[in-house]
């Protein structure tokens, strides 16, 4: 005989629409001990301005090249760029089983601030505009030629960020990428069989229900995912039917800047350092897309935080993860719960930062 038991307790698995795969829950494996592999905390006095930094206003790159003495936003070629726009065609004439074919691309840096010291929740509404408005001048360029065009950021030393001078990257390529590719079907599907597009009607969703919202204002929400993987992982979502960072008003790119700002602050206050993640933004494919429906699409942003338990214990994918299927220790819903509860104890989750915010959700 089947019993319903609470999800919160027991595994399950949860369906994730835009990548058509399933997420195993194992709720009850926060209550193992620990005895793994502790991180190091990374180094927090980082100087204004390192004289030796490749980054920094007046520094000269690896290339040579001199950077100017730029005082908000920098965007520059990767002087060892994962795409070059030149590539030869590797030819088509070959087997099923050992197939290629040419892959294209630039890749940019985008400095965010000149000074080093600071990230992106630390610095100014106006600052983080100023970003944001990069953003779209860089999709409005890129994405007149390129079908897709992915802006990242992975910060902190444990997601592979091996600059601390706050940054992100901007690959196009001239073929759209395995995840642009997946989410792209889902959401063409989703919008085919249920007449309305997956994420503005999941944005309505959670925002009625408000079990698992970080963060909202008039234009944005960000919550914790119903599929999420990643402990800490969040979905940033516009509320109005939106496609790219460039079809955005200047209302919902101040908007974008604040719910950055307090999403971000919320991270750094979680265990009261300065939070490490990879996130990267989605919209709809650019290029020669340009022409085409793309009404299935929906503009969000991903933030996927690799720490688990402490500041110091970050969740491996590892093992089962590689070889059957995502697997994360705790629900989504408890993440909010865990960082309401650690709030009211005033311990890690809780303080103040630069920007006034404190805990995990309001």
């Amino acid at each position: 005989m089947c019993v319903s038991v609470s999800v919160s307790e027991h595994q399950h698995l949860r369906y994730n629409p835009l990548r058509d795969t399933w997420v195993l829950v194992s709720a009850h494996r926060m209550k193992r001990p620990w005895s793994g592999q502790v991180e190091k905390e990374e180094e927090d006095q980082v100087p204004q301005h390192d004289p030796n930094n490749p980054l920094c206003p007046g520094n000269t790159r690896a290339n040579g090249e001199v950077n100017p003495d730029y005082n908000n936003t920098f965007v520059f070629e990767n002087d060892f760029p994962a795409l070059q726009p030149n590539a030869p065609d590797p030819g088509y004439n070959q087997h099923p089983l050992f197939q290629s074919k040419a892959a294209r691309g630039v890749c940019k840096v985008m400095c965010f601030h000149p000074w080093s010291d600071v990230t992106l929740p630390l610095m100014t509404l106006p600052d983080i505009i100023k970003v944001i408005d990069k953003w779209a001048e860089l999709m409005v360029d890129l994405g007149s030629t390129y079908p897709w065009v992915q802006i990242f950021e992975n910060k902190g030393a444990m997601m592979g960020c091996s600059n601390p001078h706050p940054h992100c990257q901007v690959w196009a390529s001239n073929f759209l990428p395995n995840e642009a590719t997946l989410s792209d079907r889902c959401q063409r599907e989703y919008l085919k069989t249920h007449g309305e597009p997956l994420l503005l009607q999941y944005a309505k969703m959670e925002a009625e229900r408000r079990e698992r919202v970080v963060v909202q204002n008039a234009d944005w929400l960000a919550v914790v995912p119903y599929w999420a993987t990643w402990p800490f992982q969040t979905l940033l979502l516009p509320r109005r039917h939106v496609q790219r960072l460039t079809n955005l008003t200047a209302q919902e790119r101040e908007g974008l800047a604040s719910i950055m700002k307090r999403l971000l602050t919320k991270y750094d206050n979680l265990f009261q350092i300065s939070f490490p993640y990879s996130m990267g933004w989605h919209g709809a494919p650019t290029g020669p897309y340009l022409k085409e429906d793309q009404f299935h699409w929906q503009l969000h942003a991903h933030y996927y935080p690799p720490l688990l338990r402490s500041a110091g214990v970050r969740k491996f994918m590892v093992g089962y993860e590689m070889l059957a299927q995502e697997q994360r220790d705790l629900t989504p819903e408890q993440v909010i719960h865990l960082g309401n509860s650690i709030t009211r104890n005033q311990a890690m989750w809780g303080g103040q930062s630069s920007s006034g915010c404190a805990g995990w959700r309001l």
